[in-house]
């Protein structure tokens, strides 16, 4: 695709991105992305409504599109289910695009103003992950899969972003050692229901969580998704 036939949305984008560096998602940035992209202001105002701030939104919908386009291209048939997900996290990570304008949004959506956008963003992320991998639950499950994996993955971006080791290694250590976690809590879990003493003690809670389901509704009404994106 050329750059003349590139959509509007795009062509701000890669003009902001140049600029993010030095002025972060402001709005110094979002009106450099205009002049430089040609795109009339008022077509830009139409598309990103809250300037830099939509536009960081977009850089991490952009990276979470190329996750789910390079996993749905693995082949992952002979991969232990816990090595699919470190596989989803890290390709996560390693599209995100210039690390800078990463530091840059993660301080953005750490304001008060912009935490609820950023926790969307996190467990919307986390959501396709799942989604990706072909989850199915239907249940409680489908809440507490993407919850547990958006704070791994929350964890595993602030590493990332602080880690100066030969090709993001010690990166790559630390997921392994949260997803190992994850799955202690998994076993841990496992025993529990097959203790009938703690079986009878929490029956109750049981019953009341069997009857969470996960949302049935249109996509762009999910957690972790603006009505607006659809």
């Amino acid at each position: 695709m050329t750059p003349q036939s590139e959509p509007t949305e795009t062509l701000l984008l890669d003009a902001a991105l140049s600029h993010v560096p030095f002025d972060g998602w402001s709005d110094a940035t979002f009106r450099a992305a205009i002049a430089e992209s040609g795109v009339d202001p008022v077509v830009a105002r139409a598309l990103y409504p809250r300037g830099a701030l939509d536009l960081a939104i977009a850089m991490h919908k952009r990276g979470d599109d190329a996750m789910a386009d390079r996993l749905a291209a693995t082949d992952m048939g002979d991969m232990k289910f816990r090595d699919r997900v470190t596989l989803a996290v890290r390709l996560r990570l390693e599209l995100a695009g210039d690390r800078e304008a990463v530091r840059r949004a993660t301080t953005l959506f750490a304001l008060p103003l912009h935490a609820a956008d950023g926790a969307r963003l996190v467990w919307g992320t986390a959501d396709r992950i799942w989604t990706s991998l072909g989850d199915t639950s239907d249940d409680v499950n489908w809440y507490t899969k993407r919850a547990t994996l958006a704070g791994v993955y929350s964890a595993t971006v602030l590493y990332w972003l602080g880690d100066d080791s030969v090709g993001h290694g010690a990166t790559w250590e630390f997921l392994d050692r949260r997803i190992a976690d994850v799955m202690q809590i998994e076993k841990i879990k496992a025993r529990m229901r097959g203790n009938p003493f703690l079986s009878r003690v929490f029956a109750a809670p049981a019953r009341v969580l069997d009857r969470v389901k996960a949302p049935k509704a249109a996509p762009g009404d999910l957690p972790g998704h603006r009505s607006d994106d659809l």
